[in-house]
């Protein structure tokens, strides 16, 4: 991989992660064209998008850096005075959320690590799925948007809220579906806000991607000896990657909270609706392979 492919990827991560078009997808499309995914060792493949995610999670973790703190804190004095007593009635708004995106994350820490090696295979990067997942989601997010009351703010989201929301994300394992397009999706549908479910959205992606992240760049260190001559980018480049991602991300989420107060989601809708389409028109002409 050249320095170019590494910004290019990096600038790739960082606007479709927070985009409800799925970050996954584009940078798949992007490996086969490059030539950079190896049909004997698609793993690695998976290895470096989980790693450059970083990138994303370090804006996201930027961006909202007020709101964690606070979350972070709450809980912390909550916990020290009222303990796992009477239900969490007493704790703090703050602390409710973060115990919220806990719950959130529990589904797909448990699926992800169960399906790992599935997810990590060949049949994820398969073109197929992809179009199916971009054309799948789009329709879900129409739907979402011509049925969706967006009434509930931020403060009014339940834990109930928050699991299902959370079961959406898993959705997000597969290519083309999207993290922030599954979880905005389901967020719209329980009538929450557009920004509201936007937000949430970014918050509940934390957990799983520093954990993803972290865990991959591990299999990184043991793939290199086990395949030494797959697909490695090099740390230079993982690491030009990973901070254009972070850059291009924090801009994407600035954009897109201020994109989302005014606008509804059927810009993405229609973008998906068309990459799917023309993945198709290529696949039926013989010009990739799936």
């Amino acid at each position: 991989m050249s320095i170019i492919y590494a910004v290019i990827l990096g600038l790739i991560q960082g606007l479709s992660e927070f985009l409800p078009i799925s970050s996954t997808a584009h940078l798949t499309i992007a490996g086969r064209f490059l030539h950079l995914i190896d049909p004997a060792n698609p793993e690695a493949w998976t290895e470096f998008i989980a790693i450059i995610q970083l990138g994303t999670v370090a804006a996201v973790i930027l961006y909202f850096r007020r709101e964690l703190w606070r979350m972070a804190r709450a809980i912390i004095l909550d916990l020290g005075r009222f303990g796992l007593r009477n239900g969490f009635k007493e704790y703090s708004r703050d602390s409710i959320l973060a115990l919220y995106i806990i719950i959130g994350t529990l589904p797909i820490a448990a699926v992800g690590l169960t399906l790992r090696h599935v997810i990590e295979g060949a049949l994820t990067k398969n073109l197929l799925i992809i179009v199916g997942s971009l054309i799948l989601l789009a329709a879900l997010l129409w739907v979402a948007e011509k049925v969706a009351r967006h009434e509930r703010l931020l403060e009014g989201i339940t834990w109930k809220d928050a699991l299902i929301i959370g079961c959406a994300q898993v959705c997000a394992l597969i290519p083309g579906a999207s993290r922030s397009g599954t979880t905005i999706t389901a967020a719209l549908f329980l009538g929450i806000t557009r920004e509201a479910a936007a937000r949430f959205s970014f918050l509940l992606s934390i957990p799983a991607v520093v954990a993803s992240g972290f865990l991959e760049a591990y299999e990184v260190y043991k793939d290199t000896a086990v395949h030494p001559g797959a697909f490695h980018p090099g740390i230079a480049n993982l690491v030009t990657a990973t901070v254009v991602a972070g850059i291009a991300g924090y801009a994407t989420i600035a954009w897109l909270l201020r994109y989302l107060m005014k606008n509804t989601t059927m810009l993405f809708v229609w973008y998906r609706f068309l990459l799917g389409l023309g993945i198709t028109i290529l696949l039926f002409f013989g010009l990739v392979q799936p």
